[in-house]
């Protein structure tokens, strides 16, 4: 069955990016068929590029966030950058932003300037904090924000702090990011006018704590830090086998505790226990209860354990290493991988989720810092001698 157009085919974006936030969102814009010019500095480009060298000498932070994309490389400071910039916005359909704070309005690119040059463009601001209140100038770093959001407080263990271990508030600011601009695509479909998005970190973040915040409502305590265990409901978390290995499981209501006692622990009686009949006496009682599972799994293997759980159908997973999850075989029997291309050969790249019947998500290459700056400068009428000036000049 031939696919449908990707849905965002047509649409340009321009962005001036780095590190993560905004390059996440903007290559799941691209992921739908937009076209995503990256603005990167001259010799340099977006820092992302030497966090590592893990992916065949290729950062693996940059290799994840910017395939499909087109690199420009740009002096936005010199006089011929600006007109390179203005002439590529009078043709784009949205701007992704997330320069240091006030960096954008000082190079001319403030959303008020540009919504008055171009009506109909999308202009997405992401910053740590938002354009206004007294956090507005601060910095704000990935790990910063989890601390300021209030991450930290109920992640880790009663001895100590953790943070994620993935960039979770820059992913959180690229996920609201990238659904905003969609809104306000179709929006803008309806009235034919841009938008303005203000995205902070700090609201994106604060949005995914929501369980905690309310579950510390009126100046109720908040969840404890409980490691990989569930802070209120028990028994739920990781418990160790005989083999060493580690089995995560998870009950949810007094069925799924009765059927545990059975068939998990084979100790139907257990179920009765005046100390465990309800979860807020299993959770009082937890370090009991954790020793009484654990001295049943002893005698088993990781795989004998999670045998059954599956029999008795309580939910459970196994504690899989990075290696483990290349080598899943859920996302091997879905054939959820793929290969795109980089500077540096194939590699291999997870299909972006959510597999619609209409049409295939785009998996381009990932870019070479200014690789396509001839490509597009020729597109806005530029002839090989004035881009050659304009590299002498330090402008591309």
């Amino acid at each position: 069955m031939p696919h449908a157009p990707r849905p965002l085919q047509g649409i340009t974006v321009i962005s001036l990016e780095h590190a993560i936030a905004a390059p996440f969102c903007t290559r799941q814009l691209a992921d739908l068929g937009a076209r995503v010019i990256k603005i990167e500095r001259p010799g340099a480009g977006d820092f992302a590029r030497g966090y590592d060298t893990r992916v065949n000498g290729l950062s693996s932070h940059f290799v994840w966030t910017n395939r499909s994309k087109e690199s420009l490389t740009l002096d936005l400071k010199d006089e011929q950058g600006k007109r390179i910039i203005d002439q590529l916005l009078a043709g784009a359909d949205v701007l992704v932003q997330n320069l240091a704070p006030g960096a954008a309005a000082g190079l001319g690119l403030s959303a008020r300037v540009l919504q008055a040059k171009y009506p109909g463009l999308i202009v997405c601001d992401i910053s740590g904090y938002g354009e206004d209140g007294p956090y507005r100038d601060k910095k704000a770093y990935d790990l910063l924000i989890q601390s300021e959001a209030g991450f930290l407080s109920v992640t880790g263990t009663p001895d100590e702090v953790v943070k994620a271990g993935c960039s979770i508030a820059d992913i959180a600011a690229g996920m609201y990011a990238y659904s905003n601009i969609l809104a306000a695509l179709i929006q803008r479909g309806r009235d034919g006018r841009g938008s303005h998005i203000d995205l902070s970190m700090l609201e994106a973040l604060t949005e995914w704590m929501s369980f905690p915040l309310y579950y510390a409502y009126q100046g109720a305590s908040a969840p404890a830090r409980s490691g990989a265990e569930h802070a209120t409901i028990y028994p739920y978390g990781p418990f160790a086998a005989g083999d060493g290995k580690t089995v995560m499981l998870g009950l949810q209501n007094e069925r799924e505790w009765k059927v545990f006692c059975e068939v998990v622990l084979q100790d139907a009686a257990l179920a009765g226990d005046a100390r465990f009949c309800s979860n807020a006496l299993r959770h009082e009682h937890r370090e009991v209860l954790r020793q009484l599972i654990l001295s049943v799994f002893a005698d088993m293997t990781a795989e004998q354990v999670v045998a059954r759980l599956d029999q008795a159908h309580i939910a459970n997973a196994r504690v899989n290493t990075m290696h483990d999850l290349w080598q899943h075989p859920q996302l091997a029997a879905r054939e959820r991988w793929t290969e795109v291309d980089t500077p540096a050969g194939r590699v291999a790249a997870l299909l972006p989720p959510g597999a619609n019947d209409r049409y295939d998500y785009r998996m381009d290459a990932i870019p070479a810092l200014g690789q396509h700056t001839d490509a597009i400068l020729g597109g806005l009428g530029y002839d090989a001698a004035a881009i050659a000036a304009l590299r002498e000049r330090g402008a591309v």
